[in-house]
């Protein structure tokens, strides 16, 4: 039996190939029930010293495992990564479907011990990236995506001699992936292992484990890695509960009936839904507010940021409408619009925020979400599409999601467009009326009028705790088209003035 905490850490040939063979025939057998099960995903983050010999472990991947089911993710970090989106956007853009698993070189942790190793950043701020980047893997551990940490521990004066030998063969030597030559310091590179030892005993609330294999024999580490592997799987068929009892009842899943009370009073009473504004100082403000819009994005300082406008509300506020009035301002080189609906099969195998990481603009544009991520917390909430644990950890989750736009240099507003079960009727009556409004009206709309109080109990709560400094939620009154569209506009007005004079 192979033993990965053992001392001498070698394995003669003849032993590796037996093991081999066996370990092979687990691998693929468990790659293929992950695959068939298509519950959950799996992300190998393989991080060590240059010279550990990551690219030969990434290698030998691919000739255990079904290769049409896995995939590597390489981010560059010797390259600037942050070239026109948010770090995290670069491991969300190649985030692993259910039953895949996905290699990561260049993980996260890289650029967080870098700037440990090199000093620039004291142990309060090394803690607390760590402890951003655990909330994250346990994010990901909730939505499906399991995450393996390896760390190919080797002595760093080998790892020097081997990294010499590699660069001095070129191409035709051993696969060699570099990640750390701007760590020239040898001492810079004793600290990096020391700190990785750090790490790896720390104890953070929920973190997942770091794995640290030996890796001064190539035949060790990849058995090592193989067996990390293939105990991960194991253990997550192991805690997926049977199916008949992971799937919960509808029912059990809807939140408290209309007829119950209110946990807190209803943010929309606080909406002076009255407010209107006359056609001809409607014309001249949306006017204005246009012409500053265009102005500031195409400003020289907008070029560093990004805008990332979501609208939501109730059906038929008029998001549409107030939408238009953005895309007049704005140069259509440099801004989308993605309509939210129903999320396809594709999108429901990856976590819920993957399909809004995929589609955060470049620095220098606008993206235009007609609803957004809100709805795990609004429509997912109300109609049971998902778990009450999966809506009342979303709060944190979108919070931080936003955190890391608006650090990241991203100007981030939030609408909620509001009108009275009155004025909705109205405009219901008036779409099904006419036919070329008609496709704007459906059976679904109907029935959510009857979860008027659910989606207002909802909405309530989604404010209170995701109405942050960083991304603060603005009510507009919208009986009132014209009176909402100036408003939106003007607000947007002012949150690019504020966010481009900093």
């Amino acid at each position: 039996m192979f033993d990965s905490t053992k001392l001498e850490h070698t394995l003669d040939k003849e032993e590796f190939k037996r093991i081999e063979a066996q370990l092979r025939n687990d691998l693929l057998d468990a790659q293929r029930e992950l695959r068939d099960r298509g519950t959950h995903a799996i992300m190998i983050l393989i991080n060590g010293v240059d010279g550990a010999g990551k690219g030969e472990v990434l290698n030998r991947l691919y000739e255990w495992l079904d290769p049409r089911f896995l995939e590597t993710n390489a981010v560059d970090i010797r390259k600037d990564i942050d070239n026109g989106w948010p770090a995290a956007w670069h491991y969300w853009r190649k985030m692993p479907a259910k039953g895949y698993i996905t290699a990561v070189l260049g993980s996260w942790y890289h650029l967080i011990l870098r700037e440990r190793a090199l000093g620039h950043i004291d142990r309060e701020e090394f803690l607390r990236l760590l402890t951003i980047s655990s909330d994250y893997e346990t994010m990901l551990d909730h939505e499906g995506v399991k995450v393996l940490k390896l760390w190919l521990n080797l002595n760093v004066d080998e790892a020097e001699r081997r990294y010499r030998k590699v660069k001095k063969k070129g191409f035709f030597g051993r696969p060699l992936v570099e990640e750390w030559s701007d760590i020239a310091a040898t001492s810079s590179k004793h600290k990096l292992l020391s700190i990785i030892q750090e790490v790896s005993q720390l104890v953070l609330p929920n973190a997942i484990p770091w794995t640290i294999i030996p890796a001064a024999d190539g035949r060790y580490r990849d058995i090592a890695m193989g067996q990390a592997l293939l105990k991960l799987l194991r253990e997550t068929f192991d805690a997926a509960q049977p199916a008949e009892k992971r799937k919960s009842t509808k029912a059990a899943q809807k939140h408290p009936e209309a007829s119950e009370q209110l946990s807190r009073p209803s943010i929309v009473s606080t909406i002076d839904l009255s407010k209107t504004i006359d056609r001809e100082s409607y014309q001249r403000e949306l006017k204005d507010a246009q012409h500053r819009i265009f102005e500031l994005t195409s400003s020289k300082a907008f070029r560093r940021r990004g805008l990332v406008i979501a609208f939501e509300g109730n059906d038929a506020a008029g998001k549409g409408g107030a939408i238009r009035r953005i895309r007049q301002a704005l140069d259509p080189r440099d801004f989308s619009v993605y309509a939210v609906a129903a999320p396809s099969e594709e999108e429901r195998a990856y976590p819920y925020l993957w399909r809004f990481w995929r589609d955060i603009p470049e620095r220098g544009t606008t993206a235009i979400f007609d609803r957004s991520w809100y709805g795990r917390v609004l429509v997912e909430r109300v109609e049971g599409y998902c778990s009450v644990s999966d809506w009342t950890r979303a709060y944190a989750e979108i919070n931080a999601f936003e955190r890391q736009l608006s650090i990241n240099g991203y100007i981030i507003i939030k609408f909620w467009l509001a009108i009275s079960p009155e004025e909705q009727l109205r405009r219901f009556e008036e779409r099904k009326e006419t036919p070329y409004k008609q496709f704007k009206i459906t059976d679904e709309d109907w029935r959510n009028r009857e979860k008027w109080p659910q989606y207002e109990e909802a909405l309530t709560e989604m404010v209170d705790r995701t109405s942050t400094a960083l991304a603060p939620w603005t009510l507009v009154p919208a009986n009132d088209k014209r009176y909402s569209r100036v408003q939106v506009l003007k607000t947007v007005v002012k949150s690019l003035e504020t966010a481009l004079k900093d």
